[in-house]
């Protein structure tokens, strides 16, 4: 999967690389045992009408982000894993997947946090859509909000969030496209 996904800019160009190369050599690429770091799973969720994605603000980070986290033995498919993760933190059940491909790769550090060491997230995306707009705000969040593509596409502050939004615009060259080999 990860071979065959194109990357949108130099940036995911970049993530995408980074991910290969640690999944290549780690074995244990999605257990949280691997102390420095793991494959996650995210769900990037568009509104019914697919003008806003549904963000957390997310208790851990402190931060506005998609839903989603760590995998589980239990789930079939890394598509499995984010949709298991927007369901526990939505609590919407419907959600529809929107492709089996990538939507986007982003690889970013964890913070240390009790006895767990700083790490990498090595984050697989996938693009859902949402059959309502009612959710439920897990403990996991201090909140969730439907934000427009728009205002998220135009964020400074979170590059992998603006990226995702940017291309579910479907905005044409915002950045320059890189080839990953």
């Amino acid at each position: 999967m990860l071979q065959t996904h194109t990357p949108r800019d130099s940036t995911e160009a970049a993530h995408l690389k980074t991910a290969l190369d640690f999944v290549a050599s780690n074995p244990l690429c999605s257990s949280r045992s691997n102390l420095a770091g793991h494959v996650t799973a995210s769900a990037w969720i568009l509104s019914p009408d697919g003008k806003s994605a549904l963000l957390t603000h997310h208790k851990k980070l402190n931060r506005w982000l998609q839903l989603g986290g760590h995998t589980d033995d239990a789930d079939t498919s890394i598509q499995a894993a984010a949709a298991r993760e927007a369901r526990e933190e939505s609590g919407m059940t419907d959600l529809r997947l929107l492709s089996d491909a990538l939507f986007d790769v982003d690889v970013h550090p964890i913070p240390a946090r009790g006895s767990e060491p700083a790490h990498y997230h090595y984050d697989l995306r996938f693009s859902f859509q949402a059959q309502h707009v009612d959710f439920n705000v897990s403990e996991e969040s201090h909140a969730l909000a439907w934000v427009p593509l728009a205002t998220l596409a135009a964020e400074d502050g979170n590059a992998s969030v603006a990226r995702m939004a940017r291309k579910s615009l479907g905005v044409s060259g915002f950045a320059d496209v890189a080839t990953v080999k």
